[in-house]
């Protein structure tokens, strides 16, 4: 079996090749990651049933951990999404007062946690022309402002499916709940970053919105209705959590334990979601939802097989070896997660595949800083996630909705976006560090 310097070699061509086959070669991620998983588990030296028998192991205890949670969140998403009830939770957010900017950064990172990113900038990317004429300002600060929002948690807080599936990956998957808590904590100092270097760069560049198209005047559902599906996955989980530190967990804590679990609330969470006004079938929300869900689970799914092939190899015990008797600091290991997957992210554009890719390289070398609570796999999942928040251009398909549905050219989201998603990656991992220190 390949060791030391000849395995890294054997893992930096897979990775080379993962990138080539989705940028180059133009292949679906699916077969990169297949190809780049079996291939790499026999260059190492594994038979081709040890390569099989892994990829079919790691495939479905991932999905196994995080299937139904990628799906349920899906499906609340698209109800939000459809029903307009994330137009109303934006209105409550902005409001009539001062500081828009900010206002949209929030916006943007609560929205977010039950819709995906692109979907979420397309719905609300017609409120900027308005907001930008009450706030007698620019257009373009205001698109950075709530682009970059709806990018933040979009890669750092469950359910979104990249933190989930790096978090299954980590083996932090019972620590859903302190994913989410930190992730908070984390995201403050973003937020108010985000908000500060989108004034900054957005006032150096113009952005013209596409004038909407008009449409029919299809009723909003109350501000209780569109808030039920996202505050009460959210608050359960949370409650599992703090349950979890302050009592063992035993009697009648047992039964609300079980209520707080991720699936049963997100299941929850479905049900509010489902009885959202609609003018169409709610068979149609459930089917859209899984068709969202459908190829994010495949990739989560192989991006488990690959991370099986690294567990299985030597990887971890060279680099205890070259550490020698020192443990490995948790300052080094939470860089190294973060550089591998801004790495990922840069070259193939996916944050989802980053997250799912760097959690797995990164898995077999938890036990050498010592990574075994509850909270250093939260901070190692949320130091990933900083990584693939880690530069957006042009092959990032958000790249594209934000310059299309914001009308900023090409040219002006490289010297504003790009650099923005840069500074935000970059403030997660002080912020992960710091608490690293403190916790």
């Amino acid at each position: 079996m390949l060791t030391g310097l000849s395995l890294l070699l054997a893992i930096t061509v897979t990775i080379a090749f993962l990138i080539l086959s989705g940028s180059k070669l133009k292949w679906h991620p699916f077969f990169g990651l297949l190809v780049g998983a079996a291939g790499l588990g026999l260059a190492i030296g594994l038979d081709l049933p040890q390569v099989i028998g892994l990829l079919k192991e790691g495939f479905g205890g991932l999905i196994g951990n995080v299937g139904l949670l990628i799906v349920l969140g899906s499906i609340i998403g698209v109800g939000l999404e459809r029903s307009g009830g994330a137009r109303r939770i934006a209105d409550l957010l902005i409001g009539g007062g001062g500081n828009i900017g900010l206002r949209l950064v929030v916006l943007g990172a609560v929205i977010s946690i039950p819709v995906f990113c692109d979907s979420g900038f397309i719905i609300l990317a017609g409120l900027l022309p308005a907001l930008a004429l009450r706030a007698g300002g620019k257009v373009a600060p205001l698109a950075l402002s709530l682009a970059g929002g709806l990018y933040l948690t979009h890669t750092l807080i469950p359910p979104t499916p990249g933190p989930l599936a790096a978090a299954a990956n980590l083996g932090a998957d019972d620590y859903i709940g302190t994913i989410m808590l930190l992730g908070a904590l984390v995201s403050l100092p973003v937020i108010l970053v985000t908000w500060k270097a989108s004034s900054w760069l957005g006032d150096r560049i113009t952005a013209l919105p596409p004038t909407p198209t008009t449409t029919e005047d299809v009723p909003l559902p109350s501000l209780r209705q569109s808030l039920l599906p996202l505050l009460i996955p959210i608050l359960l989980i949370a409650l599992g959590s703090v349950l979890k530190l302050a009592t063992d967990g035993e009697g009648v804590v047992s039964y609300i334990l079980w209520l707080c679990d991720p699936t049963v609330a997100l299941s929850l969470g479905c049900i509010p979601a489902l009885l959202l006004p609609s003018a169409v079938s709610k068979t149609e929300w459930i089917k859209d939802g899984l068709g969202l869900a459908g190829p994010i689970l495949i990739i989560t799914g192989l991006g488990g097989a690959f991370g099986a092939i690294l567990k299985a190899s030597s990887l971890a015990d060279d680099v205890a070896g070259w550490v020698g008797d020192q443990p490995l600091s948790a300052t080094a290991l939470l860089c190294l997660g973060f550089a591998v997957a801004a790495l990922m992210k840069s070259a193939q554009g996916s944050s989802t595949g980053a997250l799912v890719i760097a959690s797995g390289i990164i898995a077999p070398l938890l036990p050498l800083a010592d990574f075994t609570s509850g909270t250093d796999l939260a901070l190692m999942t949320l130091a990933i996630g900083g990584g693939a928040m880690t530069v957006s251009h042009a092959n990032d398909s958000y790249f594209w909705v934000v310059t299309r549905f914001s009308g900023i050219e090409v040219a002006d989201a490289y010297r504003s976006y790009t650099p923005l998603t840069a500074v935000m990656g970059g403030t997660v991992l002080v912020s992960v560090v710091t608490l690293s220190w403190i916790l």
